[in-house]
């Protein structure tokens, strides 16, 4: 058997209780449920994502993890759910108790997948605070994780966009960077910093300065802000977008929402949330970062995957060899001789490659299109 298998129950061990829930109730949490993780392929595909699947062999996807992990914080009924039309069945039948899904007629990155659900939130609750969190990350310490959402939501509450750093664990070249500034000094958030910058992916010497330096969180797209001060700052840098979003959410839930929808979506700007708003917000002053002192990964490329504790499925033979090797079925895989490897066996595809080169599995989707091969992307 893989370690990649559908989805099941909850797992067994229990989540950590958050005893500051009451002070969460003005949050809603909204989770961008989209991409295909081309660096997985052929695990990942544009039908069955990262986020729909079991990478770690628990019984629950990257995305029911992430529904456990902000049902203990806000509930069910304050979770908001973004998706794809290809993806809408299987995000409803992986949670059963979603009563809040949009699903977008097209891709139009981070910026207005958030902005929607924000402008919908906002409709009935302005003063509401709205956090964005991926569907795909993995997240080991649902503790520390609570404590650093509850943090943002007080410093988000004085008017800042706020974004939940992550405490780097190494110099890695994978993320982007945020530099934190002097202490926010915010009863309730005394973590809080202000935000310098927000940097690019780095060269490795880069990253190895901004690690040693103490000062630079990797940012993991996680933002918590008002709901009417996101919109207030689309309405200043992005307004095309904000008055796009602002129209749909008041169709919300009237007999012209899928018309309105399907009419104003394309016209969206294609962003990403970043762009739009995070770094010339953080230019002016108005951002904070809080840093997660938790273990964190998104799980970009099969390296990562290994790294978060997948095992190779059993039957798996190593003779003189080791790496990550994951069969869809009972075939037994043998590898001889070979160091660092990585296999990936799905019923109708193979990959072949190193934990070096496991970034440039994204390359394999782009000859697939240039061969007509969309059954296999």
């Amino acid at each position: 058997m893989s370690p990649i298998r559908g989805p099941g129950p909850p797992p067994t061990t229990t989540l950590t209780t958050v005893t500051s829930r009451p002070a969460l109730d003005d949050l809603h949490a909204i989770v961008p449920a989209g991409g295909s993780g081309t660096r997985l392929w052929p695990l990942s595909r544009q039908a069955r994502p990262k986020f729909l699947l079991d990478l770690l062999g628990d019984g629950r996807t990257l995305l029911q993890q992430t529904w456990d992990r902000l049902e203990d914080l806000v509930g069910p009924d304050r979770i908001h759910v973004v998706t794809g039309i290809a993806h809408t069945s299987g995000v409803r039948e992986q949670l059963p108790d979603l009563s809040h899904l949009v699903v977008e007629p097209s891709p139009r990155d981070s910026m207005p997948a958030i902005a929607v659900a924000a402008a919908i939130i906002a409709e009935t609750d302005p003063d509401a605070i709205i956090g964005s969190f991926a569907a795909d990350h993995v997240i080991d310490d649902h503790a520390a994780f609570a404590d650093a959402v509850a943090q943002a939501v007080v410093a988000a509450r004085t008017g800042l966009l706020v974004t939940i750093g992550i405490t780097p664990a190494s110099p890695s070249t994978a993320f982007g960077y945020i530099e934190g500034g002097d202490p926010l000094e915010v009863d309730g958030a005394p973590a809080a910093l202000t935000v310098r910058r927000f940097v690019e992916k780095p060269d490795l010497p880069t990253a190895q300065e901004y690690v040693a330096s103490g000062a630079f969180s990797w940012n993991a797209g996680m933002f918590v802000v008002r709901a009417s001060v996101l919109l207030d700052h689309l309405a200043r840098l992005q307004p095309t977008l904000h008055d796009g979003v602002r129209e749909i959410a008041r169709s919300w839930r009237t007999a012209q929402q899928d018309l309105v929808l399907a009419r104003i979506w394309p016209t969206l700007t294609k962003i990403a949330i970043d762009h739009a708003i995070a770094e010339p917000v953080s230019l002016e002053g108005g951002m904070a970062v809080v840093p997660g002192r938790f273990g964190w990964d998104d799980i970009g490329d099969f390296a990562a995957l290994a790294d978060v504790g997948a095992a190779s499925s059993p039957g798996t033979i190593f003779v003189d060899a080791d790496g990550l090797v994951i069969s869809g079925d009972d075939t037994t895989v043998a590898v001889v001789g070979l160091h660092d490897v990585v296999i990936a066996r799905t019923a109708d595809a193979l990959l072949v490659t190193t934990r070096e080169h496991s970034q440039r599995v994204k390359e394999v989707s782009a000859a697939l299109q240039e061969l007509g091969r969309a059954d296999l992307q």
